[in-house]
C-alpha cells in the first residue's frame, strides 16, 4: 500500500495511509519534543507540556475538549517519549474534521493557564510517585542511567519532583515556542479519508502555524563504561535488568536484532523464558527487548525473582547470553522466529491507530516511510549467518546492571561481571 504525502509551505509534513474499507480514521500530530532534547534545568518539561495542552486552549476549556470528542464517540489522548510527543485521536471517518480541529487547537494554541498549571503539577507529581512505587518500571529507568550515564537519553521522561514543582508558566511557554513548530512536526493519518479534503483542512487549520524563533538542540549520545546501579526497596522480589549495546534507529540491522531478540528473550519459546522460567522455575517474568533511538541503542534483559535466587538468576541470564552468542541459534529457531516476526508486524497493524503511529513516528524521526510489502520483503531476506554475527557482536560485550529490591547492594556485590 502506498502513502499519501505532502509538505505544506510552512514545513509541516503530512502523511496518510488510506484504508477505504474501514469506517474509522486515526490522526496524530507528532512533535519532535521529548526528554532527549531537554537540558537538566528543563527536566520533564516536554511531558508536562503534553499534560498542560489538555487543560485548555485559547478557544476551548478542558471540559470542552473532552465533551466535543465524547459527543461523537471519539478517542483523544497523547504520550511523550524520549524523542517525540504525539497527540492523537480516533473517530468515525465523518468526524475527521472535528478531530483535526481539536488536535490543531491543542498543539498550536494552548492557554497554559496559571491556575491549571498549579493543579496539574500535583497530577504529574503523583505520576512520578507512582513510577517510584512500580519497581519493574523503576529498574528500567535505572538501567538507562547505568548504561548511558548522565546523558539526555538516560534521563526520565517524567523529570523530577523538584523541577516539576517549580515550573512557571513562562518556562513552559518558552519551551513550547521553541519546539512546537511545523518543521519539527508531522501530521499522520490512517483509515478512511479523502486526501484532497485532508490537505484543505490542514492548510486551513495548520497552514498559518509559523516557525518564528524555531530552535531544537541536537542530541549526541556518547559511549560510556558499563556500570551497576542499585536501589534498596523493601519488597518481595528483586528486579534485575542487564543492558547490552544495541543499534540506533535507522540502522538497517534492526531487523536482524528483532529476529534474534525473538529467539533470545522476546517470546514464550525463547531461550530465556524456557530456561529460566519453564526449566528452572526461577522467575515468573523474564524477557529481553531492544531500544532504538536516533543516536543510540540498547538491548535490555529483565527478570524478577526472589532475593535469595537473584545471584543465580543473573548468572543464568549472562550464561544464556554468552552461550547463544558463541554457539548461535539453530536454523529451526531462525526459521520460526522469522515467521513470528512477520506475524507480529502484520498483526500489529490491524488497527488504524497502530498504522498511524508507525508511519507518523518514522516520518518524524527518520523522514522516511516503508510500506508493508517493503518490511515483509526485508524480513524474508534476513540471513541466518548475519543474525548470528550480530548476536556475537552484541552479547559478547560488557553489560550494565540495575537492581531494585531488598538487599540489592549485597546481591550486586556477588553478581558475575
Amino acid at each position: 500500500m502506498n502513502f499519501d504525502q505532502i509538505t505544506l509551505s510552512n514545513g509541516l509534513r503530512i502523511i496518510g495511509e488510506r484504508i477505504p474499507h474501514f469506517r474509522s480514521v486515526s490522526v496524530g500530530l507528532w512533535v519532535g519534543s521529548g526528554s532527549q532534547y531537554e537540558i537538566p534545568v528543563e527536566a520533564g518539561v516536554s511531558h508536562f507540556i503534553e499534560h498542560m495542552v489538555f487543560k485548555g486552549t485559547k478557544k476551548r476549556s478542558a471540559r470542552a475538549i473532552a465533551e466535543e470528542m465524547d459527543a461523537v464517540g471519539g478517542q483523544l489522548n497523547a504520550f511523550t517519549a524520549k524523542e517525540c510527543t504525539c497527540f492523537y485521536a480516533k473517530v468515525v471517518d465523518e468526524h475527521l474534521p472535528l478531530a483535526m480541529d481539536v488536535l490543531a487547537d491543542l498543539v498550536t494554541a494552548p492557554a497554559f493557564d496559571p491556575g491549571e498549571l498549579e493543579k496539574e503539577k500535583g497530577v504529574v507529581l503523583e505520576e512520578i510517585a507512582m513510577s517510584e512505587d512500580t519497581p519493574e518500571d523503576l529498574v528500567h529507568e535505572m538501567l538507562m542511567l547505568a548504561h548511558f550515564g548522565d546523558q539526555p537519553v538516560a534521563r526520565p521522561i517524567l523529570g523530577n519532583a523538584g523541577r516539576i514543582a517549580s515550573y512557571s508558566r513562562e518556562e513552559l511557554a518558552d519551551y513550547w515556542r521553541r519546539l512546537y513548530r511545523p518543521q519539527n512536526a508531522v501530521l499522520a493519518l490512517a483509515g478512511n479519508y479523502e486526501w484532497d479534503a485532508v490537505v484543505r483542512m490542514a492548510e486551513e487549520l495548520l497552514g498559518g502555524w509559523q516557525a518564528r524563533g524555531f530552535e531544537k538542540r541536537g542530541c549526541t549520545t556518547n559511549a560510556v563504561a558499563p556500570t551497576v546501579l542499585v536501589r534498596e526497596k523493601d519488597i518481595e522480589q528483586i528486579h534485575i535488568c542487564l543492558g547490552f549495546p544495541g543499534l540506533r534507529l535507522g540502522d538497517d540491522r534492526n531487523y536482524e536484532l528483532s529476529l534474534f531478540n525473538s529467539v533470545f528473550g522476546g517470546s514464550m519459546s525463547s531461550r530465556l523464558f524456557q530456561k529460566i522460567r519453564e526449566e528452572r522455575g526461577a522467575a515468573y517474568t523474564v524477557y529481553s527487548y531492544p531500544n532504538a533511538y536516533t543516536d543510540a541503542g540498547m538491548l535490555s534483559i529483565y527478570a524478577g525473582t526472589n532475593p535469595d535466587a537473584a545471584v543465580e538468576v543473573c548468572g543464568m541470564l549472562v550464561d544464556e547470553a554468552r552461550k547463544i552468542a558463541r554457539e548461535g541459534m539453530t536454523e529451526q529457531e531462525f526459521a520460526m522466529a522469522r515467521e513470528q516476526l512477520k506475524a507480529s508486524y502484520i498483526l500489529g497493524l490491524e488497527s488504524t491507530s497502530a498504522r498511524m503511529q508507525s508511519i507518523g513516528r518514522r516520518m518524524l524521526l527518520m523522514n522516511e516511510t516503508r510500506t508493508e510489502t517493503e518490511v515483509i520483503d526485508r524480513v524474508n531476506a534476513l540471513k541466518y549467518e548475519d543474525v548470528n554475527a550480530l548476536m556475537r557482536e552484541i552479547l559478547l560485550c560488557d553489560y550494565s546492571i540495575a537492581l531494585v529490591g531488598r538487599n540489592a547492594e549485597a546481591v550486586a556485590a556477588k553478581l558475575p561481571r
